[in-house]
């Protein structure tokens, strides 16, 4: 089947440790009937700290306001959470449902994470109580996951979000070039997508890793739980026609090469049955599909090459039959590309690129139904939240939407942005449970230059500049920017219609050269990389941002890796 299924649900992205427990208990005089489980799953580990994702599904009567407790064995500390009010008090924590997630109906589940710092030991908590009832494993429990008696999942059944529940894949081959940075072994565990931007990519370049290696590792990470692997499709003929750092090996005419040589053969691996326990996540083709409503005629920022890729249909054509083709295999979650609100959110950019998207996803066999979802901010810089600044707001009368950095857009940040585009796909016909992935890899701007408060309110332009997280010159500068730290960590079910945040940009690879390279990639020299060059109408002619010694695209960037990490928020 193709359609998602069932309600959002919410769990824990990934795990190096585990624990769960399930009950289900008598009512007491006559009261609603008390069951829970939950799933406690340590995310991310490290010296002195850890990142946990929690799940407590009702299998009880509905609730209406819970509250989950349990006592750490040793000296952990909450430093910070998310999608619950979480307090401590000595070894105890107590968890309260926050306004979106408090009503849980039988079957039903929220979910919730937080940050902690520990020494010694980080022993997962033995006994979890909601609403005061204790979720231990009871063998009159019907609803008992460990039940040796109940069917095993049907791998053949796509879950309603894959995230959920499931650990996710670390490419070995990023984690190593990681963790040989200095600091770099406190992100090395994190997952990132895995690029196949090239046809040979399949097999593996050289002495890199193929896509079947890539699964075959992500099956012994896999162990006896589930597994997310996290694949970028990007290979389009004429591929990113708006840029040249990013160009590929196809020609604008080369549609047929894409499907035969590069989207079957990428097929038929992904159906082979061994495979079918894994939980697949594509990403179709970034930077495609928006530049035909942003970047042709007669739009000012039109280019020649976007103007023959819209006359010859095969962005659509190949998006399309990749849909269609990845499809097929149920174990596939395609997420497609739309953009950033720094390049969509403008009112005459959301809507048509909606309409185009729904064009794609209707073309060469494709149906709404091979859509799983959409991802934002591939590779981008757009801070997930701003915090001191709303459209609403206006100084000496003149509206946010005026000042210089917004400039009419409808959107500050890329989680309003992802949900409204989201809303509006819904309303287009795509599935209602559609799900969003934001990718946080480079979003994060932390460090010494990240405000605290917004900026005085002599002017619309101070007001904004002052308080605004994003520090780039402007939203249309793209590449290696100056100033950029790691944003969320990879976080399942974080907010209202988000399957998850992603790291599918790995942090550490460029976006192009700073200079013109030789290449045997098909990559070309884009001034937007070009610490000294001065813009074009794309970035409204600002200086483009971009880092100085930066290598081709896709290759490692180690002075800009450092910098991720010294501006990471939150902090490492």
């Amino acid at each position: 089947m193709r359609s998602r299924t069932a309600l959002l649900a919410a769990a824990a992205l990934t795990a190096a440790a585990t624990g769960s427990a399930t009950a289900a208990s008598p009512a007491p005089n006559g009261a609603a009937a008390a069951g829970c489980t939950v799933a406690y799953t340590v995310q991310t580990q490290w010296d002195s700290g850890f990142t946990s994702g929690v799940t407590v599904t009702n299998t009880g009567d509905p609730v209406s306001g819970w509250n989950l407790t349990w006592s750490f064995a040793g000296n952990q500390r909450v430093t910070q959470g998310w999608n619950a009010d979480i307090a401590q008090s000595g070894a105890g924590v107590t968890v309260r449902n926050v306004a979106h997630n408090g009503t849980l109906a039988t079957g039903s589940s929220a979910s919730f994470g937080f940050n902690a710092s520990y020494s010694g030991a980080n022993t997962t908590p033995a006994t979890f109580k909601l609403n005061g009832v204790t979720c231990n494993a009871g063998p009159t429990d019907p609803t008992d996951p460990t039940d040796p008696t109940d069917p095993p999942t049907d791998p053949g059944e796509r879950v309603n979000n894959p995230y959920a529940g499931a650990k996710v894949y670390v490419n070995p081959e990023w984690s190593a070039k990681a963790a040989a940075e200095p600091g770099g072994s406190r992100i090395a565990g994190q997952p990132t997508g895995v690029w196949l931007d090239r046809t040979a990519a399949i097999e593996g370049v050289g002495s890199t890793m193929g896509l079947r290696d890539h699964l075959d590792e992500a099956l012994t990470q896999k162990g006896s739980g589930e597994l997310v692997v996290q694949l970028v499709i990007y290979n389009l003929p004429g591929r990113d026609c708006s840029a040249l750092a990013s160009n590929g090996e196809l020609g604008a005419t080369e549609i047929g090469r894409y499907k035969t040589q590069y989207i079957d053969p990428i097929a038929a691996i992904l159906a082979d049955q061994k495979y079918a326990g894994l939980r697949i996540v594509t990403t179709v083709e970034i930077d495609s599909l928006p530049n035909l409503v942003t970047n042709t005629t007669p739009r000012p920022t039109a280019t020649p090459n976007c103007d023959t890729m819209k006359a010859n249909g095969n962005y659509q054509k190949g998006v399309g039959y990749a849909l269609n083709k990845l499809g097929d295999a149920p174990n596939v979650y395609n997420y497609v590309d739309a953009g950033h609100h720094g390049w969509l959110g403008w009112d005459d950019n959301l809507g048509p690129s909606a309409e185009l998207f729904k064009t794609a996803a209707t073309t060469e066999g494709a149906t709404l139904g091979d859509v799983h979802g959409f991802i934002v901010n591939t590779a981008n810089y757009s801070a997930l939240k701003e915090n001191h600044f709303t459209l609403d707001d206006a100084v000496n009368g003149v509206s946010v939407r005026q000042s210089k950095w917004v400039d009419w857009n409808r959107y500050v940040d890329e989680l309003s942005y992802a949900q409204a585009m989201r809303a509006k796909l819904v309303s287009l016909g795509f599935d209602t449970n559609l799900g969003m992935l934001i990718d946080t890899s480079r979003n994060g701007w932390g460090g010494t230059a990240r405000p605290a408060a917004p900026g005085p309110r002599t002017t619309v332009d101070a007001y904004v500049d002052g308080g605004r997280y994003d520090r780039r010159i402007h939203l249309g500068n793209w590449c290696n920017q100056s100033g950029a730290g790691l944003g969320e960590r990879p976080q399942a079910a974080p907010a209202a219609g988000i399957d998850a945040y992603v790291w599918m940009k790995p942090p550490g690879e460029s976006d192009g050269s700073s200079t013109a390279i030789p290449n045997d990639e098909g990559k070309g020299f884009d001034r937007m990389c070009d610490p000294t060059y001065e813009g074009n109408p794309r970035n409204n002619n600002n200086m483009s941002g971009a880092l100085s010694g930066a290598p081709l695209s896709g290759h490692w960037f180690s002075a800009q890796f450092q910098e991720l990490m010294k501006n990471a928020y939150p902090a490492l």
